[in-house]
């Protein structure tokens, strides 16, 4: 609410930058349900004396540009306001409490990271059945692709010719992404968002791009799987430090143990929570407790071998999708142990499977 007509340009800027779609007032609104029902009520410094009178409640700030205007403290008292805003020195803060307001500050997703232990491991393959499996019941998923090498995870899903933004759309990412312009922009795969690579010229992702990319996902609540690289670079340390926990895929080979060891090693240093997902067959003498002793790690699970994985691809359906196999039900599992409970989040980072 202003007449300030370069502060209400400074607002509607702002606004675009959270993702959120103000109502804008020169004055108090006739029907004070606006006033009321709200997330956020922003008032210039030039309107606040015309405030007095209006319900108390949460939510109201006091905007300005440049030095203060004189009793604007006496006003914001007033009118029960909650801050005084100074622009430009306060947009990044005041653009990230327009998006939570607009969007809700609820639980953060859980979010789980897949790593390969050796190249063919199938950490995509399980990365796919865990989104799939997690929208099937209901949940709201979200499957990030953080491998620019591995082919495109949206092809797993039948879905590299869906229409919707890639990583390439977002690069320069820097500041605040709001989750629910993210999540609408994204192809929509069986019942899920996937954030995927294009096709064209291969691209990097800097740090900032990938930090906002997955924060903005995970304010969203519900599930993140992130199917990450083998190697840590810079980008894929920033998507570590937002897991809550990490599944190290390794099949049952001395040589990928070893090969393994050093990607949780790497790994590791970001994130505390790294578990093993075993998958056969084993060599003689090996299975999936020694594996898992070998790494040092807790066992989270045996991923189970499924025959006509690739038959199901050829016509459609991705991994997980019939909800019926051995895959399936690995799945399942993980997740109710992973969501069990008010605090999800919490144990899933130290809980024991």
């Amino acid at each position: 609410m202003t007449e300030d007509v370069d502060l209400l340009d400074d607002l509607l800027r702002l606004c675009a930058a959270a993702g959120a779609e103000p109502e804008v007032h020169h004055t108090l609104p006739d029907h004070r349900e606006g006033w009321e029902q709200a997330p956020m009520v922003l008032v210039g410094d030039d309107a606040a004396a015309r405030c007095r009178g209006a319900a108390r409640r949460r939510g109201v700030m006091v905007v300005g540009r440049g030095q203060d205007v004189p009793d604007v403290w006496r006003r914001a008292v007033e009118i029960g306001a909650e801050y005084v805003i100074r622009l430009p020195d306060s947009e990044t803060w005041l653009v990230d409490q327009i998006a939570n307001a607009s969007e809700g500050v609820g639980r953060p997703a859980v979010t789980v990271g897949v790593i390969g232990g050796r190249g063919g491991a199938g950490a995509s393959t399980l990365a796919c059945a865990l989104a799939v499996t997690a929208a099937r019941a209901g949940r709201r998923t979200m499957l990030i692709d953080g491998d620019p090498l591995g082919g495109g995870i949206d092809v797993l899903l039948g879905g590299e010719r869906a229409e919707g933004m890639r990583w390439p759309d977002f690069t320069h990412s820097q500041g605040r992404v709001g989750g629910g312009a993210l999540e609408e922009s994204l192809p929509a795969l069986h019942g899920l968002r996937v954030l995927s690579w294009g096709r064209d010229d291969w691209v990097v992702i800097p740090p900032p791009a990938m930090r906002a990319v997955l924060a903005a996902a995970r304010r969203l609540g519900g599930v993140v799987v992130v199917d990450l690289p083998r190697r840590v670079d810079e980008a894929v340390a920033e998507a570590l430090a937002q897991m809550d926990l990490g599944l190290v895929v390794v099949p049952g080979e001395l040589r990928a143990v070893a090969a393994a060891k050093r990607v949780a090693s790497m790994a590791g240093m970001v994130l505390d929570d790294l578990r093993v997902a075993a998958r056969g067959p084993y060599a003689p003498g090996l299975d999936a407790q020694w594996v898992a002793r070998a790494m040092r790690l807790p066992l989270a699970g045996e991923v189970p071998l499924e025959r006509g994985l690739s038959a199901e691809q050829d016509i459609g359906e991705p991994p997980g999708g019939n909800g019926r196999g051995p895959l399936a039900s690995f799945c399942a599992a993980f997740w109710e142990q992973a969501l069990a409970g008010e605090g999800a989040s919490r144990s899933v980072a130290g809980g024991t499977p």
